[in-house]
């Protein structure tokens, strides 16, 4: 990765700071610094040492990727490094991946990376997908467009108004949350994907009996509903690592429960 001017750090400081809606003095304070030289760096009339842009990026959450672009821009080396999934370092992150999908069969899970790409999946989840067309499902697939396409999931989910406005919702805040054009981009896709003819696209008011946002997904075998959560690792210090989660769906109902031990019995079968 090349280096750039020193100038840059200040610039992308900033976008940062007010990204995160903090005053120079309310960031200032966090990081044990002052008002003054705060402004100094962000307007360029001061280099920051390592260790302060590191606390600043501390106190402003910023992901490791662009605490690494941050200290290149001041004309540091990076703080972090970049191990590939594949890479003998991260084989036992690969070990780890491979006992969460495994031991959450009969129930879907993947693991996904910081743009929604679908990098390790269980056989739950395989089944789950075997109507997408399989040029969407092309290197593991993106949750994203699995789900919001019109030929992927989009015509069998029975909620698809209130799927779609929770699933471009977070690919939003997590667009703005980050400003990675690459998420930005998926977003715009995504989002102007038509909606598959008979599917509403007003999610209506939140059901306030529910405590989530259900998937409902009809099949051949009949109707399931299902709520996931995201797991992340803890302390990451690999750029790799910090973008990786593991999204395991749940089902609703007992129903949905027999079903995918049916499927799950089927697959091994075939």
């Amino acid at each position: 990765m090349e280096i750039q001017e020193p100038s840059r750090v200040g610039p992308l400081l900033r976008e940062w700071r007010r990204r995160r809606k903090l005053s120079q003095l309310e960031l200032a304070l966090r990081a044990d610094s002052s008002t003054r030289h705060l402004s100094c760096v962000e307007t360029g009339r001061a280099r920051p040492s390592r260790e302060l842009l590191l606390r600043l990026a501390e106190h402003l959450d910023i992901p490791l990727r662009d605490r690494n672009g941050l200290l290149l821009a001041a004309g540091y080396a990076p703080a972090y490094r970049e191990s590939p999934l594949d890479s003998e370092p991260m084989a036992m992150v690969r070990s780890a991946i491979r006992a969460m999908l495994a031991g959450h069969e009969p129930y879907p899970a993947a693991a996904i990376d910081r743009a929604w790409n679908i990098v390790d999946r269980n056989d739950a989840m395989s089944l789950l997908m075997g109507t997408v067309p399989p040029r969407l499902a092309e290197s593991g697939g993106n949750v994203m467009r699995l789900i919001l396409h019109p030929e992927g999931l989009a015509p069998q989910c029975l909620n698809f108004a209130q799927v779609r406005a929770h699933a471009l919702g977070r690919l939003r805040h997590q667009a703005d949350t980050t400003g990675h054009d690459d998420l930005r981009a998926l977003y715009e896709e995504v989002s102007a994907y038509p909606v598959p003819p008979g599917l509403d696209t007003d999610p209506g008011p939140v059901d306030p009996a529910g405590i989530v946002v259900p998937l409902r997904i009809r099949t051949p075998l009949g109707d399931m509903a299902f709520f996931s959560t995201i797991a992340t690792f803890g302390a990451p210090a690999d750029v790799t690592l910090s973008e990786l989660a593991v999204e395991s769906f749940f089902p609703m109902d007992e129903r949905t429960d027999a079903l995918l031990r049916t499927l799950a019995s089927m697959g091994a079968q075939g």
